[in-house]
């Protein structure tokens, strides 16, 4: 019984597909049987789909009771970001306080920590599932799949080594990431089934993406929304990083770069497809649908446009947790006012100044930002929150003014999972530290797409933290920057070793929670479920974090 349930824990919940092919999985093996699969009409090619069908839209973890921040991968995003600095919650009761206030939801013995542990596993099934049935040598008709299961695979792990491991790879290769479940786990194995070292797990995820390679090189696409062979070299890219491989960081880099351009200030700061719309830039993505659950039940609000977009209409539609309930994620005050004016980034964030004006002022200085000023100010007003500094129109509804008046139009958005403007920063920073000067040359070319004035050095003391030399606080900033809102914060963090600064003068991180630390704070070490290390007799568990007791003192700058 215990390994039943344990295959259940760690291989999760069964599988879900976008169809309804396979009536029965059977909860001792950690992929459906090859019986069932042969029964199935179109069974290959539906688990082939599953792996990315299945990263949004749906219930995964919470079913019924439909919790707001039950709505797949680009959800992780936020955890991840709200455990430091560059985010700031506007409410102390928002949907993701727990990971923003080191809450006790974090410990192991909380639904919260089972949530990774559901999702991850859960699409880590739907691969072992598809080289399952791809065998040891895929056929012709199998290869693509076997690619495209190989790559999420390794994705996957690399997330989870990077949310579970104590220390990174660079500092120690011996700090324990996450047990490896692959096609040929068998139940007796997840019993006794160790968490893997850095060393152990970044071998594994660098293995799965060179048969990736090998079986995606013809692969030709039709969307975004699957892998293809440069969303392989952009993978290769980010581990070699982590493992701090500086030679092939660049090289995997450079390669993935190819074909696609970087966003201009028109697509960037686009009113009607900012971040909801692939283009040339984005490599890999996800979507919402208009059929999916997190879209058509709970008012659409348990989904990433709820959480993240502001501009739907509060007088026909009502909905939405950014644009309606107070619930908004704001960008970090001291983050926002080190990006110079002549940087169009900052276009996606309203000035602080707006504070100090009158309601009908303040709502004519938000016509530089969006074609719903009133809407804007009432978000931020007429919730828990009583300012708009800060609010971030990154992410825009989608759908026009149809989605403005409408959630179930305006929440369809796509999200970004990887752009090639990470892969130049990836590029400027693996040269640099093979050779400073070549990666600061790379470094501003980049930035000068952004702000044609950039002077390579006004961030070199970012958060006075000395971890990393001046030339990585400087990518560091501009990783921070152009990658807000995307899932990164807490794996740079992590992966320079910085600490994290919410107090100083004038922030507008919520009291009680601001915190400095001098190195990556505990709570960035997300607990191991206590189901699994009460079956899995070989997995230890981090330490569960503890809430700082006060305030720190003010950070001078």
């Amino acid at each position: 019984m215990k390994k039943i349930i344990l295959s259940l824990l760690i291989v999760v919940f069964g599988l879900t597909l976008t169809t309804s092919c396979i009536e029965e999985i059977k909860p001792q093996s950690s992929t459906v049987t090859g019986e069932q699969a042969g029964n199935a009409p179109g069974a290959y090619n539906n688990f082939v789909n599953a792996i990315t069908s299945t990263l949004t839209g749906k219930f995964t973890y919470s079913g019924s009771s439909h919790t707001p921040y039950d709505y797949g991968y680009p959800s992780f995003y936020l955890m991840r970001d709200v455990m430091g600095h560059d985010m700031a919650l506007s409410y102390s009761g928002s949907w993701y306080q727990t990971w923003y206030t080191c809450g006790t939801g974090l410990g192991p013995q909380y639904a919260v920590s089972q949530y990774p542990w559901t999702y991850y596993y859960g699409w880590i099934k739907n691969c072992n599932t598809v080289l399952s049935l791809a065998g040891a040598e895929p056929t012709a008709d199998k290869i693509s799949g076997a690619g495209i299961a190989y790559a999420m695979r390794a994705m996957f792990y690399m997330d989870l080594a990077r949310m579970f491991a104590q220390k990174t790879y660079g500092l120690d290769k011996t700090s324990e990431t996450v047990p490896i479940v692959t096609e040929t786990t068998t139940v007796e194995d997840l019993t006794r089934n160790p968490r893997a070292t850095n060393e152990v797990m970044w071998a594994f995820i660098l293995s799965d993406l060179e048969k990736a390679e090998k079986y995606l090189t013809d692969y030709k696409r039709s969307d975004v929304y699957t892998p293809d062979l440069s969303v392989v070299y952009g993978l290769k890219a980010r581990a070699y990083l982590v493992m701090e491989d500086w030679p092939n960081a660049e090289k995997y880099a450079k390669m993935a770069k190819n074909g696609y351009s970087v966003m201009t200030k028109e697509q960037y700061t686009s009113r009607s497809n900012g971040f909801n719309t692939p283009n040339s830039s984005w490599m890999f993505g996800l979507t919402f649908k208009a059929t999916d659950p997190n879209i058509l039940e709970n008012d659409g609000d348990s989904s990433w446009g709820s959480i993240m977009c502001l501009e739907i209409n509060p007088d026909v539609s009502g909905c939405g947790y950014a644009s309606n309930y107070g619930h908004q994620i704001l960008i970090d005050r001291h983050l926002y006012e080190t990006v110079p004016a002549t940087d169009f980034r900052k276009n996606c964030f309203v000035d602080f100044a707006l504070d100090g004006l009158n309601k009908l002022d303040c709502i004519e200085a938000l016509k530089a930002y969006s074609d719903y000023p009133e809407w804007v100010y009432r978000s931020g007003y007429d919730g828990n929150y009583k300012a708009v500094g800060g609010l971030s129109l990154k992410f825009r509804v989608a759908g026009g003014s149809a989605g403005h008046d409408n959630q179930y139009v305006g929440f369809v958005v796509a999200v970004p999972m990887m752009r090639v403007e990470e892969m130049y920063l990836i590029e400027a920073e693996a040269a640099g530290m093979q050779n400073e000067a070549n990666g600061i040359t790379l470094l501003t070319n980049f930035a000068k797409t952004r702000d044609a004035s950039y002077v390579y050095g006004a961030h070199q003391d970012a958060y006075g933290n000395t971890s990393t030399k001046p030339f990585l606080n400087e990518v560091w900033w501009q990783r921070r920057i152009e990658l807000w809102g995307e899932g990164f914060a807490t794996f740079d963090i992590k992966r320079l070793n910085k600490g994290i600064i919410r107090s100083y003068e004038n922030t507008n991180h919520l009291e009680s929670f601001r915190w400095n630390t001098a190195t990556p704070p505990q709570w960035m070490d997300l607990c191991i479920v206590q189901t699994e290390t009460n079956y899995n007799y070989a997995c230890t568990n981090n330490p569960t974090p503890i809430k700082p007791s006060t305030d720190s003192e003010e950070h001078k700058w």
